[in-house]
Protein backbone atom coordinates (compact mmCIF):
# COMPACT_ATOMS: atom_id res chain seq x y z
CA UNK A 1 0.00 0.00 0.00
CA UNK A 2 1.29 3.72 -1.22
CA UNK A 3 2.26 6.04 1.44
CA UNK A 4 2.01 10.49 0.83
CA UNK A 5 3.22 12.89 2.82
CA UNK A 6 4.56 16.54 3.02
CA UNK A 7 7.49 17.53 4.23
CA UNK A 8 10.14 19.80 3.93
CA UNK A 9 13.49 19.54 1.91
CA UNK A 10 15.97 17.18 4.00
CA UNK A 11 18.67 15.28 3.22
CA UNK A 12 18.04 11.44 3.04
CA UNK A 13 21.32 9.27 3.87
CA UNK A 14 23.63 10.46 1.65
CA UNK A 15 21.65 12.37 -1.42
CA UNK A 16 19.80 15.26 -1.10
CA UNK A 17 17.73 17.47 -3.66
CA UNK A 18 19.97 19.47 -5.49
CA UNK A 19 17.47 21.09 -7.60
CA UNK A 20 14.14 22.87 -6.49
CA UNK A 21 10.95 21.44 -7.96
CA UNK A 22 12.66 18.41 -9.70
CA UNK A 23 11.41 14.95 -9.87
CA UNK A 24 14.50 12.97 -7.77
CA UNK A 25 14.92 9.32 -7.12
CA UNK A 26 16.63 8.10 -3.88
CA UNK A 27 17.56 5.36 -2.59
CA UNK A 28 18.59 5.31 0.86
CA UNK A 29 20.62 2.20 1.35
CA UNK A 30 20.37 2.24 5.10
CA UNK A 31 16.95 2.29 5.66
CA UNK A 32 16.04 0.21 2.07
CA UNK A 33 13.19 2.52 1.10
CA UNK A 34 12.93 3.53 -2.33
CA UNK A 35 12.21 7.78 -2.45
CA UNK A 36 10.38 9.60 -4.57
CA UNK A 37 10.07 13.57 -4.45
CA UNK A 38 8.24 15.92 -6.38
CA UNK A 39 8.02 19.74 -5.06
CA UNK A 40 4.94 21.80 -5.33
CA UNK A 41 3.72 25.10 -4.09
CA UNK A 42 1.03 25.48 -1.50
CA UNK A 43 0.54 29.07 0.00
CA UNK A 44 3.46 30.91 -1.08
CA UNK A 45 5.53 27.95 0.74
CA UNK A 46 7.28 25.03 -0.91
CA UNK A 47 6.65 21.64 -0.22
CA UNK A 48 7.48 18.11 -1.33
CA UNK A 49 5.65 14.92 -1.93
CA UNK A 50 7.01 12.16 -0.89
CA UNK A 51 5.91 8.69 -2.04
CA UNK A 52 7.97 5.60 -0.29
CA UNK A 53 7.30 2.07 -0.25
CA UNK A 54 9.45 -0.91 0.95
CA UNK A 55 11.48 -2.28 -1.80
CA UNK A 56 12.29 -5.16 0.33
CA UNK A 57 9.48 -7.06 -0.71
CA UNK A 58 9.88 -5.96 -4.31
CA UNK A 59 12.62 -8.41 -4.87
CA UNK A 60 10.08 -11.93 -4.63
CA UNK A 61 7.59 -10.43 -7.20
CA UNK A 62 8.34 -11.56 -10.08
CA UNK A 63 8.72 -9.53 -13.57
CA UNK A 64 6.19 -11.94 -15.20
CA UNK A 65 4.08 -11.23 -12.54
CA UNK A 66 3.28 -7.42 -12.90
CA UNK A 67 1.80 -6.52 -15.92
CA UNK A 68 1.37 -3.04 -17.68
CA UNK A 69 -2.61 -2.89 -16.84
CA UNK A 70 -2.43 -3.92 -13.46
CA UNK A 71 0.39 -2.09 -11.85
CA UNK A 72 -0.50 1.89 -11.58
CA UNK A 73 2.93 2.45 -9.74
CA UNK A 74 4.34 0.94 -12.53
CA UNK A 75 2.72 3.48 -15.30
CA UNK A 76 3.44 6.50 -13.15
CA UNK A 77 6.90 6.06 -12.71
CA UNK A 78 6.93 5.88 -16.35
CA UNK A 79 5.31 9.08 -17.29
CA UNK A 80 7.36 10.41 -14.95
CA UNK A 81 10.40 9.82 -16.29
CA UNK A 82 9.46 10.11 -19.75
CA UNK A 83 8.68 13.61 -19.03
CA UNK A 84 11.83 14.22 -17.85
CA UNK A 85 13.41 12.70 -20.87
CA UNK A 86 11.00 14.57 -23.38
CA UNK A 87 11.31 17.83 -21.90
CA UNK A 88 14.71 18.15 -20.42
CA UNK A 89 13.83 20.63 -17.74
CA UNK A 90 11.70 20.35 -14.03
CA UNK A 91 8.69 21.32 -14.09
CA UNK A 92 8.93 23.74 -11.48
CA UNK A 93 11.50 26.32 -12.49
CA UNK A 94 13.23 25.29 -15.80
CA UNK A 95 15.91 23.70 -14.42
CA UNK A 96 17.60 21.19 -17.32
CA UNK A 97 17.68 17.39 -16.38
CA UNK A 98 20.20 16.23 -14.48
CA UNK A 99 21.58 12.99 -15.28
CA UNK A 100 21.28 10.33 -12.70
CA UNK A 101 24.98 10.30 -12.87
CA UNK A 102 25.31 13.49 -10.68
CA UNK A 103 23.61 12.72 -8.22
CA UNK A 104 25.55 9.27 -7.84
CA UNK A 105 22.44 7.01 -9.29
CA UNK A 106 23.11 4.40 -11.27
CA UNK A 107 20.74 3.70 -13.90
CA UNK A 108 17.42 0.94 -12.80
CA UNK A 109 16.09 -0.93 -15.38
CA UNK A 110 12.52 -1.40 -15.44
CA UNK A 111 12.97 -4.83 -14.80
CA UNK A 112 15.15 -4.50 -12.18
CA UNK A 113 11.91 -3.47 -10.08
CA UNK A 114 9.60 -5.79 -11.65
CA UNK A 115 8.24 -2.87 -14.76
CA UNK A 116 7.76 -4.50 -17.97
CA UNK A 117 8.78 -2.95 -20.87
CA UNK A 118 6.02 -0.33 -22.51
CA UNK A 119 5.22 -0.55 -26.28
CA UNK A 120 6.34 2.43 -28.42
CA UNK A 121 2.83 3.49 -28.75
CA UNK A 122 2.09 3.79 -25.47
CA UNK A 123 5.10 5.36 -24.81
CA UNK A 124 4.48 8.11 -27.81
CA UNK A 125 1.21 8.89 -26.16
CA UNK A 126 2.55 9.20 -22.67
CA UNK A 127 5.63 11.72 -24.14
CA UNK A 128 2.62 13.53 -25.40
CA UNK A 129 0.69 13.74 -22.41
CA UNK A 130 3.57 14.56 -20.04
CA UNK A 131 4.58 17.55 -22.36
CA UNK A 132 0.81 18.89 -21.95
CA UNK A 133 1.30 18.60 -18.06
CA UNK A 134 4.97 19.98 -18.12
CA UNK A 135 3.78 23.22 -19.85
CA UNK A 136 0.91 23.70 -17.89
CA UNK A 137 2.81 22.97 -14.55
CA UNK A 138 5.33 26.00 -16.38
CA UNK A 139 2.35 28.38 -16.90
CA UNK A 140 1.11 28.07 -13.85
CA UNK A 141 4.85 28.35 -12.04
CA UNK A 142 4.92 31.80 -14.28
CA UNK A 143 1.88 32.90 -13.43
CA UNK A 144 2.60 32.53 -9.52
CA UNK A 145 5.67 34.52 -10.38
CA UNK A 146 4.02 37.87 -12.30
CA UNK A 147 1.87 37.53 -9.02
CA UNK A 148 4.64 37.64 -6.90
CA UNK A 149 6.26 40.38 -9.29
CA UNK A 150 2.66 42.12 -8.98
CA UNK A 151 3.03 41.93 -5.30
CA UNK A 152 6.41 43.16 -4.85
CA UNK A 153 5.67 46.63 -7.21
CA UNK A 154 2.89 47.17 -5.38
CA UNK A 155 4.50 47.22 -1.68
CA UNK A 156 7.04 49.18 -3.41
CA UNK A 157 4.36 51.85 -4.49
CA UNK A 158 2.42 51.88 -1.23
CA UNK A 159 6.16 52.85 0.43
CA UNK A 160 6.77 55.45 -1.51
CA UNK A 161 2.81 56.68 -1.10
CA UNK A 162 3.50 56.55 2.37
CA UNK A 163 7.40 58.09 2.20
CA UNK A 164 5.55 60.91 0.56
CA UNK A 165 2.65 61.32 2.88
CA UNK A 166 4.96 61.39 5.56
CA UNK A 167 6.95 64.30 4.36
CA UNK A 168 3.49 66.49 3.43
CA UNK A 169 2.77 65.55 7.01
CA UNK A 170 5.99 67.14 8.03
CA UNK A 171 5.80 69.95 5.86
CA UNK A 172 2.39 71.26 6.91
CA UNK A 173 3.81 70.67 10.62
CA UNK A 174 6.64 73.07 9.70
CA UNK A 175 4.29 75.79 8.17
CA UNK A 176 2.22 75.68 11.10
CA UNK A 177 4.92 76.18 13.54
CA UNK A 178 6.23 78.85 11.45
CA UNK A 179 2.78 80.57 11.63
CA UNK A 180 2.55 80.47 15.48
CA UNK A 181 5.89 81.92 15.35
CA UNK A 182 4.89 84.88 12.95
CA UNK A 183 2.05 85.03 15.10
CA UNK A 184 4.07 85.50 18.42
CA UNK A 185 6.30 87.54 16.59
CA UNK A 186 3.54 89.92 15.49
CA UNK A 187 1.82 89.98 19.46
CA UNK A 188 5.51 90.69 20.89
CA UNK A 189 5.50 93.97 18.75
CA UNK A 190 1.48 94.98 19.27
CA UNK A 191 2.78 94.78 22.97
CA UNK A 192 5.79 96.56 22.44
CA UNK A 193 4.08 99.48 21.26
CA UNK A 194 1.40 99.17 23.78
CA UNK A 195 4.45 99.26 26.39
CA UNK A 196 5.61 102.56 24.03
CA UNK A 197 2.44 104.66 24.06
CA UNK A 198 1.51 103.90 27.92
CA UNK A 199 5.41 105.32 28.91
CA UNK A 200 4.13 108.88 27.50
CA UNK A 201 2.01 109.99 28.90
CA UNK A 202 2.73 108.07 31.79
CA UNK A 203 0.03 105.11 32.68
CA UNK A 204 1.40 102.17 35.29
CA UNK A 205 -1.31 99.84 34.34
CA UNK A 206 -1.22 100.22 31.07
CA UNK A 207 2.80 99.80 31.17
CA UNK A 208 1.81 96.52 33.74
CA UNK A 209 -0.37 94.94 31.39
CA UNK A 210 1.98 95.39 28.28
CA UNK A 211 4.96 93.72 30.33
CA UNK A 212 2.87 90.75 31.12
CA UNK A 213 1.79 90.66 27.17
CA UNK A 214 5.62 90.42 26.52
CA UNK A 215 6.48 87.88 28.98
CA UNK A 216 3.86 85.65 27.84
CA UNK A 217 5.01 85.87 24.33
CA UNK A 218 8.01 85.11 24.78
CA UNK A 219 7.28 82.04 26.76
CA UNK A 220 5.41 80.95 23.92
CA UNK A 221 8.34 81.78 21.91
CA UNK A 222 10.79 79.42 23.90
CA UNK A 223 8.25 76.79 24.35
CA UNK A 224 7.48 76.80 20.30
CA UNK A 225 11.64 76.62 19.90
CA UNK A 226 12.04 73.53 22.02
CA UNK A 227 9.12 72.08 19.97
CA UNK A 228 10.93 72.23 17.21
CA UNK A 229 13.75 70.43 18.35
CA UNK A 230 12.44 67.45 19.79
CA UNK A 231 10.12 67.68 16.48
CA UNK A 232 6.98 67.77 18.56
CA UNK A 233 4.66 69.04 15.92
CA UNK A 234 0.95 69.97 16.21
CA UNK A 235 -1.26 66.75 15.04
CA UNK A 236 -4.12 69.10 13.31
CA UNK A 237 -1.68 71.85 11.30
CA UNK A 238 -4.51 73.11 9.06
CA UNK A 239 -6.49 73.98 12.14
CA UNK A 240 -3.59 75.26 13.79
CA UNK A 241 -2.28 77.63 10.61
CA UNK A 242 -5.60 78.97 10.45
CA UNK A 243 -6.05 79.98 13.76
CA UNK A 244 -2.49 81.04 13.78
CA UNK A 245 -2.98 83.69 10.76
CA UNK A 246 -5.90 85.06 13.04
CA UNK A 247 -3.93 85.89 15.70
CA UNK A 248 -1.36 87.33 13.85
CA UNK A 249 -4.30 89.28 12.15
CA UNK A 250 -5.13 90.24 15.89
CA UNK A 251 -2.15 91.32 16.28
CA UNK A 252 -1.64 93.55 13.20
CA UNK A 253 -4.73 95.04 13.97
CA UNK A 254 -3.96 95.94 17.66
CA UNK A 255 -0.80 97.47 16.39
CA UNK A 256 -2.06 99.63 13.85
CA UNK A 257 -4.90 100.71 16.87
CA UNK A 258 -2.02 101.36 18.92
CA UNK A 259 -0.12 103.88 16.27
CA UNK A 260 -3.47 105.64 15.45
CA UNK A 261 -4.12 106.71 19.22
CA UNK A 262 -0.45 107.74 19.01
CA UNK A 263 -1.00 109.48 16.36
CA UNK A 264 -4.16 111.00 17.84
CA UNK A 265 -2.23 112.27 20.74
CA UNK A 266 0.36 113.97 18.50
CA UNK A 267 -2.42 115.72 16.68
CA UNK A 268 -3.58 116.93 20.26
CA UNK A 269 -0.36 117.80 20.70
CA UNK A 270 0.39 119.87 17.70
CA UNK A 271 -2.99 121.47 18.26
CA UNK A 272 -1.77 122.50 21.69
CA UNK A 273 1.72 124.18 20.00
CA UNK A 274 -0.72 126.00 17.34
CA UNK A 275 -2.84 127.66 20.47
CA UNK A 276 -0.04 128.30 21.86
CA UNK A 277 1.97 129.97 19.29
CA UNK A 278 -1.05 131.39 17.95
CA UNK A 279 -1.18 133.67 21.58
CA UNK A 280 2.51 134.35 21.55
CA UNK A 281 2.03 135.72 17.72
CA UNK A 282 -0.75 137.71 19.33
CA UNK A 283 1.50 139.19 22.33
CA UNK A 284 4.05 139.88 19.35
CA UNK A 285 1.73 141.79 17.28
CA UNK A 286 0.39 143.71 20.28
CA UNK A 287 3.82 144.71 21.44
CA UNK A 288 4.81 145.80 17.84
CA UNK A 289 1.92 147.94 17.75
CA UNK A 290 2.69 149.31 21.12
CA UNK A 291 6.16 150.05 19.18
CA UNK A 292 4.33 151.40 16.59
CA UNK A 293 2.74 154.08 18.82
CA UNK A 294 5.97 155.02 20.48
CA UNK A 295 7.54 155.32 16.86
CA UNK A 296 4.53 157.61 15.76
CA UNK A 297 5.02 159.94 18.73
CA UNK A 298 7.40 163.04 18.12
CA UNK A 299 9.58 161.80 21.33
CA UNK A 300 12.13 160.09 18.52
CA UNK A 301 12.51 163.26 16.88
CA UNK A 302 14.14 165.04 19.95
CA UNK A 303 17.31 165.74 18.50
CA UNK A 304 15.94 168.38 16.83
CA UNK A 305 14.27 169.95 19.95
CA UNK A 306 16.23 173.75 20.21
CA UNK A 307 17.21 173.16 16.56
CA UNK A 308 17.44 176.69 14.40
CA UNK A 309 17.73 177.46 10.82
CA UNK A 310 21.62 177.63 10.56
CA UNK A 311 22.48 174.60 12.48
CA UNK A 312 20.73 172.26 10.16
CA UNK A 313 23.09 169.52 8.42
CA UNK A 314 22.61 166.22 6.35
CA UNK A 315 22.73 164.41 9.00
CA UNK A 316 18.79 165.35 10.21
CA UNK A 317 17.93 165.61 6.62
CA UNK A 318 18.83 161.56 6.82
CA UNK A 319 17.41 160.84 10.12
CA UNK A 320 13.59 161.88 8.99
CA UNK A 321 14.54 160.08 5.83
CA UNK A 322 14.96 156.96 7.58
CA UNK A 323 11.68 157.30 9.89
CA UNK A 324 9.81 158.14 6.55
CA UNK A 325 10.61 154.93 4.69
CA UNK A 326 9.88 153.00 8.32
CA UNK A 327 6.28 154.62 7.97
CA UNK A 328 5.95 153.79 4.39
CA UNK A 329 6.33 150.25 4.67
CA UNK A 330 3.96 149.61 7.52
CA UNK A 331 1.24 151.47 5.73
CA UNK A 332 2.44 148.98 2.64
CA UNK A 333 2.24 146.45 5.01
CA UNK A 334 -1.38 146.88 6.22
CA UNK A 335 -2.56 147.62 2.50
CA UNK A 336 -1.06 144.51 2.04
CA UNK A 337 -2.93 142.45 4.50
CA UNK A 338 -6.14 144.10 3.46
CA UNK A 339 -5.33 142.42 -0.17
CA UNK A 340 -4.74 139.20 1.16
CA UNK A 341 -8.37 139.39 3.44
CA UNK A 342 -10.06 140.64 0.79
CA UNK A 343 -8.97 137.78 -1.66
CA UNK A 344 -6.69 139.62 -3.94
CA UNK A 345 -3.71 138.12 -6.13
CA UNK A 346 -1.01 139.39 -5.14
CA UNK A 347 1.22 138.31 -7.76
CA UNK A 348 -1.43 139.73 -10.74
CA UNK A 349 -1.36 143.04 -8.15
CA UNK A 350 2.43 143.31 -8.33
CA UNK A 351 2.88 142.63 -12.26
CA UNK A 352 -0.13 145.56 -12.50
CA UNK A 353 2.33 147.95 -11.40
CA UNK A 354 5.45 146.87 -13.21
CA UNK A 355 4.74 143.69 -15.48
CA UNK A 356 8.99 143.16 -16.74
CA UNK A 357 10.49 142.85 -13.58
CA UNK A 358 11.54 139.56 -12.08
CA UNK A 359 11.57 138.79 -8.10
CA UNK A 360 14.31 136.99 -6.86
CA UNK A 361 11.54 135.57 -4.13
CA UNK A 362 7.78 135.58 -3.81
CA UNK A 363 8.01 138.13 -0.67
CA UNK A 364 10.19 140.60 -2.83
CA UNK A 365 6.81 141.58 -4.50
CA UNK A 366 5.92 143.96 -1.52
CA UNK A 367 8.74 146.58 -3.23
CA UNK A 368 6.53 146.92 -5.57
CA UNK A 369 3.87 147.88 -3.83
CA UNK A 370 6.47 150.18 -1.96
CA UNK A 371 7.55 151.37 -5.20
CA UNK A 372 3.90 152.33 -6.18
CA UNK A 373 3.57 154.13 -2.61
CA UNK A 374 6.79 156.27 -2.87
CA UNK A 375 5.93 157.26 -6.56
CA UNK A 376 2.24 158.97 -5.58
CA UNK A 377 3.97 160.06 -2.60
CA UNK A 378 6.85 161.60 -3.89
CA UNK A 379 5.31 163.22 -6.82
CA UNK A 380 6.24 166.90 -7.61
CA UNK A 381 8.52 166.64 -4.38
CA UNK A 382 11.09 169.09 -5.99
CA UNK A 383 8.17 171.52 -6.44
CA UNK A 384 7.89 173.97 -3.42
CA UNK A 385 4.22 173.87 -3.39
CA UNK A 386 4.28 169.87 -3.80
CA UNK A 387 1.51 168.83 -5.51
CA UNK A 388 -0.66 172.17 -4.02
CA UNK A 389 -0.69 174.21 -7.17
CA UNK A 390 -2.79 177.09 -5.23
CA UNK A 391 -0.45 177.19 -2.05
CA UNK A 392 0.74 180.56 -1.68
CA UNK A 393 4.61 181.18 -0.88
CA UNK A 394 6.95 183.67 -0.30
CA UNK A 395 8.68 185.41 -3.11
CA UNK A 396 11.80 185.41 -1.64
CA UNK A 397 14.01 182.39 -1.09
CA UNK A 398 15.06 182.84 2.62
CA UNK A 399 11.33 183.59 3.51
CA UNK A 400 10.35 180.40 1.21
CA UNK A 401 13.25 178.30 3.67
CA UNK A 402 12.07 180.40 7.24
CA UNK A 403 8.36 179.16 6.36
CA UNK A 404 9.19 175.18 5.63
CA UNK A 405 11.31 175.46 8.73
CA UNK A 406 8.43 176.98 11.05
CA UNK A 407 5.87 173.76 9.11
CA UNK A 408 8.41 171.41 10.22
CA UNK A 409 8.93 172.30 13.91
CA UNK A 410 5.07 172.60 14.18
CA UNK A 411 4.31 169.48 13.20
CA UNK A 412 7.12 167.31 13.68
CA UNK A 413 6.00 167.12 17.82
CA UNK A 414 2.01 166.22 16.91
CA UNK A 415 0.36 163.38 15.87
CA UNK A 416 -1.06 163.32 12.51
CA UNK A 417 -4.83 163.01 13.66
CA UNK A 418 -4.71 165.76 16.32
CA UNK A 419 -2.89 168.36 13.72
CA UNK A 420 -5.59 167.24 10.89
CA UNK A 421 -8.33 167.99 13.99
CA UNK A 422 -7.21 170.80 14.76
CA UNK A 423 -6.37 172.37 11.46
CA UNK A 424 -8.12 171.00 8.69
CA UNK A 425 -7.61 173.56 6.66
CA UNK A 426 -3.88 173.53 6.53
CA UNK A 427 -1.43 172.77 4.11
CA UNK A 428 -0.86 169.33 5.25
CA UNK A 429 -4.57 168.69 5.47
CA UNK A 430 -5.20 169.44 1.82
CA UNK A 431 -1.61 167.20 0.93
CA UNK A 432 -3.29 164.45 2.65
CA UNK A 433 -6.59 164.65 1.18
CA UNK A 434 -4.54 164.94 -2.32
CA UNK A 435 -2.38 161.97 -1.59
CA UNK A 436 -4.88 159.65 0.19
CA UNK A 437 -6.84 160.11 -3.58
CA UNK A 438 -3.96 159.15 -5.23
CA UNK A 439 -2.90 156.26 -3.62
CA UNK A 440 -5.97 154.86 -2.38
CA UNK A 441 -7.81 153.84 -5.55
CA UNK A 442 -11.61 153.65 -5.29
CA UNK A 443 -11.80 150.02 -6.36
CA UNK A 444 -9.37 148.98 -3.33
CA UNK A 445 -11.22 150.81 -1.06
CA UNK A 446 -14.64 149.58 -2.08
CA UNK A 447 -12.77 145.80 -1.70
CA UNK A 448 -11.29 146.67 1.61
CA UNK A 449 -14.00 148.11 3.45
CA UNK A 450 -17.18 147.79 1.20
CA UNK A 451 -17.79 150.89 0.62
CA UNK A 452 -16.57 154.45 -0.12
CA UNK A 453 -17.50 156.14 2.93
CA UNK A 454 -13.73 157.21 3.87
CA UNK A 455 -12.98 158.35 0.49
CA UNK A 456 -16.13 160.35 0.49
CA UNK A 457 -15.38 162.08 3.95
CA UNK A 458 -11.88 162.78 2.44
CA UNK A 459 -13.41 165.02 -0.14
CA UNK A 460 -15.93 166.37 2.27
CA UNK A 461 -12.80 167.81 4.05
CA UNK A 462 -13.18 165.45 6.33
CA UNK A 463 -10.88 162.60 7.79
CA UNK A 464 -12.02 159.50 8.58
CA UNK A 465 -10.71 157.77 11.77
CA UNK A 466 -10.02 154.25 10.65
CA UNK A 467 -6.82 152.79 11.46
CA UNK A 468 -6.37 152.73 7.59
CA UNK A 469 -6.38 156.38 7.28
CA UNK A 470 -4.69 157.07 10.60
CA UNK A 471 -1.53 154.77 9.18
CA UNK A 472 -1.46 156.44 5.52
CA UNK A 473 -1.81 160.00 7.52
CA UNK A 474 1.38 159.03 9.58
CA UNK A 475 3.39 158.45 6.41
CA UNK A 476 1.73 161.35 4.96
CA UNK A 477 2.92 163.66 7.83
CA UNK A 478 6.67 161.89 7.14
CA UNK A 479 6.99 162.66 3.80
CA UNK A 480 6.12 166.25 4.45
CA UNK A 481 8.27 166.46 7.21
CA UNK A 482 11.01 165.56 4.43
CA UNK A 483 9.71 168.15 2.26
CA UNK A 484 9.54 170.80 4.51
CA UNK A 485 13.60 170.35 5.78
CA UNK A 486 14.47 169.72 2.74
CA UNK A 487 13.54 173.17 1.30
CA UNK A 488 14.87 174.51 4.18
CA UNK A 489 18.27 173.94 3.05
CA UNK A 490 20.30 176.57 1.45
CA UNK A 491 20.19 175.47 -1.72
CA UNK A 492 17.35 172.95 -0.96
CA UNK A 493 17.68 169.47 -1.11
CA UNK A 494 17.47 167.77 -4.73
CA UNK A 495 15.67 164.43 -5.23
CA UNK A 496 16.30 161.90 -7.97
CA UNK A 497 15.73 158.04 -8.95
CA UNK A 498 17.11 155.86 -10.93
CA UNK A 499 15.80 154.65 -14.65
CA UNK A 500 14.79 151.10 -15.45
CA UNK A 501 17.48 149.45 -16.62
CA UNK A 502 20.61 151.04 -15.45
CA UNK A 503 23.44 149.77 -14.75
CA UNK A 504 24.19 149.48 -10.49
CA UNK A 505 26.26 151.73 -9.24
CA UNK A 506 27.21 151.61 -5.09
CA UNK A 507 27.61 155.62 -5.13
CA UNK A 508 23.97 156.38 -5.84
CA UNK A 509 22.58 153.04 -5.02
CA UNK A 510 21.73 150.75 -2.64
CA UNK A 511 20.48 147.34 -3.35
CA UNK A 512 17.06 145.73 -1.54
CA UNK A 513 18.07 142.03 -3.11
CA UNK A 514 20.99 141.06 -2.21
CA UNK A 515 20.56 138.23 -4.14
CA UNK A 516 21.51 140.00 -7.23
CA UNK A 517 25.19 139.73 -6.43
CA UNK A 518 24.97 135.96 -5.83
CA UNK A 519 23.72 135.38 -9.54
CA UNK A 520 26.48 134.51 -12.12
CA UNK A 521 23.76 134.01 -15.19
CA UNK A 522 24.18 137.87 -16.25
CA UNK A 523 24.71 141.56 -14.38
CA UNK A 524 21.88 142.46 -12.60
CA UNK A 525 20.18 145.26 -13.73
CA UNK A 526 17.43 148.31 -11.86
CA UNK A 527 13.88 147.02 -12.20
CA UNK A 528 12.41 150.07 -10.08
CA UNK A 529 13.43 152.55 -7.64
CA UNK A 530 11.41 152.11 -4.27
CA UNK A 531 13.06 154.88 -2.22
CA UNK A 532 14.45 158.13 -4.21
CA UNK A 533 17.68 159.72 -3.34
CA UNK A 534 18.81 162.90 -2.57
CA UNK A 535 21.68 165.69 -3.08
CA UNK A 536 22.43 168.24 -0.54
CA UNK A 537 25.45 169.91 -1.83
CA UNK A 538 28.16 168.07 -1.98
CA UNK A 539 26.43 165.15 0.13
CA UNK A 540 24.84 161.89 -1.44
CA UNK A 541 22.24 160.67 -0.11
CA UNK A 542 21.46 157.19 -2.33
CA UNK A 543 18.40 156.02 -3.21
CA UNK A 544 17.06 152.17 -2.91
CA UNK A 545 16.75 150.02 -5.77
CA UNK A 546 15.48 146.41 -6.34
CA UNK A 547 17.90 144.78 -8.95
CA UNK A 548 16.14 142.13 -11.37
CA UNK A 549 18.10 140.08 -14.21
CA UNK A 550 19.36 141.48 -16.90
CA UNK A 551 16.85 141.67 -19.91
CA UNK A 552 18.40 144.90 -22.47
CA UNK A 553 21.25 146.59 -22.72
CA UNK A 554 21.47 148.56 -19.24
CA UNK A 555 21.93 152.65 -19.07
CA UNK A 556 23.47 155.10 -17.11
CA UNK A 557 21.99 156.51 -14.24
CA UNK A 558 20.35 159.42 -14.68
Amino acid sequence: MFRFEYVYIQPFGKYQVSSKGALALLVSPPLGRLHFFFSGVVESETYHTAISRDISKMDSVKPSAVTPSKSRLARTFAKVLHLRAATGIAPVDGIQKVKSQEFGIPKVKSQEFGIPKVKSQDSGIQKVKSQEIGIQKVKSLEKVKDERNAGKVWVDRSRSFDKANEKLQERAALEALLAKLFASVSSVKAAYAQLQYAQSPYDGEGIQVADKVVVSELQNLSELKRCFFKKQFDPSPERTLVLAEIEEQKSVLKTYEIMEKKLESQVRLKDSEIVFLGEKLDEAKSQNKLLEKRLNQSGQLHVFDNLHLSGLSPSHFVTVLRHMVKYIRTFVRMMMDEMKSSGWDIHAAAKAIDQDVVYWKEDHKCFAFEYFVCREMFDAFQYPNFSLPNESLPDKKKQQQQLFFVRFTELKSMKAKEYLAQNPRSAFAKFCRVKYLRVVHPKMETSFFGNLNQRNLVNAGEFPSSNFFISFAEMAKRVWLLHCLAFSFNPEAAIFQVSKGCRFSEVYMESLAEEAFLSTASEPQVGFTVVPGFKLGKTVIQCQVYLSPSQSTPRKPR
